[in-house]
């Protein structure tokens, strides 16, 4: 399998997931009054209801035909087993989803449609596996990892490119940030090809470790506080994915829950827009003037919300 982050490869997973993934739209928020010129990329139209159809389909891809006959699994929040659940049965490969005892009702009715097995442990438990790569009671099967390969962060880099043919001079990209593999990918494809383009990350107020990263310089853990905020927002940030994204980012910006309801409860109001938690943060940091003035793209990475968080949001709640 490839180990390489680079444009090159982000051109080659393009031409692999090409007419399997949606080309998602970019559209202007419908919001006269914003700080900046606001856009959405909107990836919750994605087959799967978020990004990681694009990586997931470009690691599958590149298996060995022995990789690939042992069976995958995968350790997710939800949005990465549903995609690699869609693409394993598409090629009728076995598939079991690792995910949290927290994940939403919704996101687990998903996997089991695509046909994957689920195995439901703690959070930590979870993180874990995504560390060491293994889970003992699947030994042999094929881990495919839910954001720090380089095929992964290759596919994800396609929303890149296709956020410069629609817009070729954003002053700021803001993309959610879990484990760094969404953030690594587009920041590579947009700074190789427009180096002036500000690129933020962000993050909930409750998980914030790649905001206390970048204040210390070096990977910080921090106390994670479960919220409906469950695509993005972890404990720390691995070292190696710290090492991909600190010289790419201008840093992170951190939202509140409140921010974020907000925003979710606005992209529905005004764009018809359904994201979940982490696809809103994007569009809450821009929306707090944040990422500053000027031409903004929010990536809208998902929308995989619970019906009834949902319902409490667009009632003006905080769930």
């Amino acid at each position: 399998m490839q180990n390489v982050l680079d444009l090159p490869s982000i051109e080659a997973a393009r031409k692999r997931i090409e007419g399997l993934v949606v080309r998602t739209p970019l559209v202007r928020l419908n919001v006269d009054d914003a700080p900046a010129e606001i856009y959405l990329k909107l990836e919750n139209l994605q087959p799967t209801g978020s990004f990681k159809v694009r990586g997931a389909g470009n690691s599958i891809a590149l298996l060995t035909p022995e990789q690939r006959s042992h069976g995958v699994f995968t350790c997710s929040a939800g949005n990465m087993a549903q995609a690699l659940a869609w693409h394993a049965r598409r090629l009728g490969i076995p598939c079991t989803a690792i995910v949290p005892d927290t994940a939403p009702a919704t996101k687990l009715a998903a996997i089991r449609r695509f046909g994957a097995t689920i195995v439901q442990l703690s959070w930590d438990e979870v993180w874990e596996i995504g560390i060491s790569r293994t889970y003992a009671p699947l030994k042999g099967w094929t881990f495919v990892h839910p954001f720090a390969d380089a095929t992964m962060m290759a596919g994800n880099g396609t929303i890149g490119l296709e956020i410069l043919e629609d817009l070729p001079d954003p002053d700021a990209v803001i993309i959610p940030f879990g484990g760094g593999g969404l953030s690594a990918g587009i920041a590579t494809a947009i700074k190789a090809k427009r180096p002036r383009t500000r690129i933020y990350a962000c993050e909930p107020e409750t998980a914030a470790p790649l905001a206390a990263s970048f204040a210390k310089s070096a990977p910080t853990e921090v106390h994670r506080i479960p919220t409906f905020v469950d695509g993005i927002g972890t404990s720390t940030v691995l070292p190696e994915m710290w090492n991909i994204v600190r010289p790419l980012l201008e840093g992170s910006l951190v939202v509140t829950l409140k921010e974020i309801a907000s925003a979710i409860r606005l992209l529905v109001e005004r764009n018809r827009v359904v994201a979940e938690g982490a696809g809103g943060s994007s569009v809450a940091a821009a929306l707090a003037g944040k990422a500053g003035k000027g031409r903004l793209v929010c990536v809208v990475s998902g929308g995989n919300i619970d019906t009834q968080v949902l319902g409490k949001i667009l009632r003006g709640e905080v769930p």
